[in-house]
């Protein structure tokens, strides 16, 4: 079991990590990263203290039998306040509603760890168990009421989450009504797999029967898969969209890889000093400013009549007016680099024309033009002849 509750442990860290990766200094004093990665934290802290493991070596250490119990429960119980205050974060509203709303929960979570404590004082827990504390002491004074009490404080702060998901979930669309979903799905996951099996086995302890495998072998990888669902519940709305828009930064920098090999030569925007480095976005940004000032460049040989040409030649071909005109323009950008390449003398008459890559904002005109002169037959034919001409410091990315 310590295997297991380590690997979720281990999962909740990578995903704090995650989430505070390339944070800014005033990002990371936002309330709602912070309560984030405060319940990641708090959450990963929880298996961590529940293994076997830790358990057995915090009882070594304080030399106290079961003093891991209270740890593991006060953890719990952290835990579950820090869920709330995140869903209060979350949720928003007046910055006064969120403190006071916030302070509650650790009032009251808070009053509620000093009971375990003081119950586990109380109680004569002499005996060390590592994986049945629950049921093994459930007949015991005070050890019982402690066990009871932290399953309550537990059960009430997914029954708040459940409510509260419900409800918002009707308001809500897109991203944060999943992720919403998947805080739904990991509160009634704990509430099924974890705590009902946990009441049922201290229950089945009182009237004298043993379904202790409830609570040892079914809760703990109930509770871990959880958790797991709560974590990314809380992280979707957050972290997907940027792993998207880094998503499609990689493909359309692949993109613009036929249109790049073809006006490079062109281009006199300074290189960065390294791209290794750089984010899908960075790297982007700057083959983008690097073809339009090609396209800038090579903007004296364009020739009207070529684009005309190929104009009539697509719409002829039965193509709507939109891809007609990007394969006339990519014709003309691939006569311009051929011609430029094989260093002859600009037009006399240079066209006026604007690309459509030119008119449009963002990186979609520039695609659409890369797109066409990858599979345009006759732009290959056109620029079959292209001269590649090489420049000092040229390189390729």
């Amino acid at each position: 079991m310590s295997l297991v509750v380590y690997l979720a442990a281990a999962v909740f860290g990578l995903t704090c990590a995650v989430l505070f990766r390339r944070r800014s200094p005033s990002a990371l004093r936002d309330p709602l990263t912070l309560s984030t990665c405060a319940a990641i934290v708090l959450g990963s802290l929880v298996f961590v203290c529940a293994a076997p493991v830790t358990l057995a070596a915090v009882n070594d250490l304080t030399g106290i039998p079961n003093f891991g119990a209270p740890l593991t429960y006060g953890m719990l119980s952290a835990y579950s306040c820090s869920l709330l205050i995140l869903l209060i974060n979350w949720r928003g509203g007046a910055p006064e509603r969120i403190r006071r709303l916030a302070l509650r929960a650790v009032a009251a979570y808070g009053a509620l760890i000093a009971a375990l404590v003081a119950l586990f004082t109380l109680a004569d827990a002499h005996v060390e168990r590592l994986t049945d504390l629950d049921t093994y002491y459930a007949n015991t004074p005070y050890m019982r009421e402690m066990t009871v009490l932290y399953l309550l404080g537990h059960s009430a702060a997914m029954g708040a989450m459940c409510v509260v998901c419900v409800k918002w979930g009707r308001e809500v669309t897109g991203l944060l009504r999943a992720g919403l979903g998947l805080i739904l799905a990991g509160a009634l996951l704990d509430v099924v797999g974890f705590q009902l099996a946990k009441y049922t086995a201290v229950v089945a302890r009182w009237t004298g029967h043993d379904l202790d495998v409830l609570s040892t072998e079914v809760a703990p990888p109930m509770a871990a898969l959880a958790a797991l669902l709560f974590s990314a519940g809380f992280v979707l709305p957050r972290l997907l969209p940027a792993a998207l828009a880094h998503w499609h930064s990689v493909e359309d920098y692949r993109s613009l890889r036929p249109l790049w090999s073809r006006v490079r030569f062109a281009s006199t925007a300074p290189k960065p000093p390294s791209t290794w480095w750089q984010s899908p976005r960075d790297r982007l940004r700057w083959r983008e400013v690097s073809i339009h000032d090609a396209l800038l460049a090579l903007a004296p040989y364009f020739d009207d009549r070529i684009r005309e040409q190929a104009l009539d030649a697509a719409l002829r071909a039965g193509r709507d007016p939109h891809e007609a005109r990007l394969a006339a323009e990519a014709a003309m950008v691939s006569d311009a680099a051929h011609r430029a390449a094989a260093r002859r003398p600009p037009l006399s008459a240079p066209s006026a024309y604007r690309l459509y890559a030119t008119e449009v904002p963002g990186t979609g005109g520039l695609v659409e033009l890369a797109r066409t002169l990858a599979r345009s037959p006759h732009v290959a034919a056109l620029s079959a002849g292209t001269v590649r001409a090489a420049v000092p410091g040229e390189g390729g990315s």
